[in-house]
């Protein structure tokens, strides 16, 4: 996959190179899966052979992610007044929403800060940090941040490696399938906590 990207892209002109780093970066979090940190990664080694450059791969890529991220914000947000809390959905409890909206209130703005560091979980975090309504310019900042963070870390592991990024692929895969684990984990623990105290409750 990793040969087929990078021959794929290094036929492109820098242009279109940084366009196609651009889509990438914005449609993984609205349409997950996507080898978006793959192509960024590849986007790293062409910086290493001065095709392309850094600073302008890095903003691009950024800004790519933080656009991505805020759609699927703004959907959260339409779709926690409009529908949710109207209560047409008999299979999603509007108290369960309400006690889920309260944990991300509290917790929301360092998930944000961090939610490029899960690949897996971005589209979930960023569509429910907008059903929790948290503050739009808050949100930017901190997601602008994770996205700056985590975009540079894997350009310049693709600068590092250049023409050896499957190595680069290989960790990143590993470290998406831990940090996809530990999510679900946690999921599965906050859930049943969430469901046995809800049982006491009623009993």
């Amino acid at each position: 996959m990793f040969e087929d990207i990078l021959n794929t892209i290094s036929g492109f002109t820098p242009f279109w190179i940084y366009v196609t780093l651009f889509i990438f970066a914005f449609i993984e979090n609205v349409f997950p899966p996507s080898p978006s940190d793959l192509v960024v990664v590849v986007g790293g080694s062409l910086v290493s052979t001065g095709v392309i450059s850094f600073i302008p791969t890095l903003i691009l890529t950024t800004i790519g992610s933080m656009i991505g991220f805020m759609v699927l914000f703004y959907f959260g947000s339409t779709v926690d007044k409009k529908i949710i809390h109207s209560g047409k959905f008999k299979y999603i409890p509007v108290d369960a929403i309400e006690k889920v909206e309260g944990w991300f209130k509290k917790y929301g703005y360092w998930v944000i800060a961090v939610n490029r560091f899960f690949p897996g979980t971005r589209s979930v975090i960023s569509f429910f940090s907008g059903m929790s309504m948290l503050n739009v310019r808050k949100t930017v900042i901190l997601a602008s941040i994770s996205a700056l963070l985590w975009n540079a870390i894997i350009i310049y592991l693709g600068y590092v490696f250049g023409n050896n990024v499957t190595v680069v692929d290989k960790y990143l895969s590993t470290y998406s399938n831990i940090a996809i684990a530990l999510t679900i984990i946690i999921v599965l623990i906050v859930s049943a906590k969430f469901f046995i105290s809800k049982k006491k409750n009623k009993n």
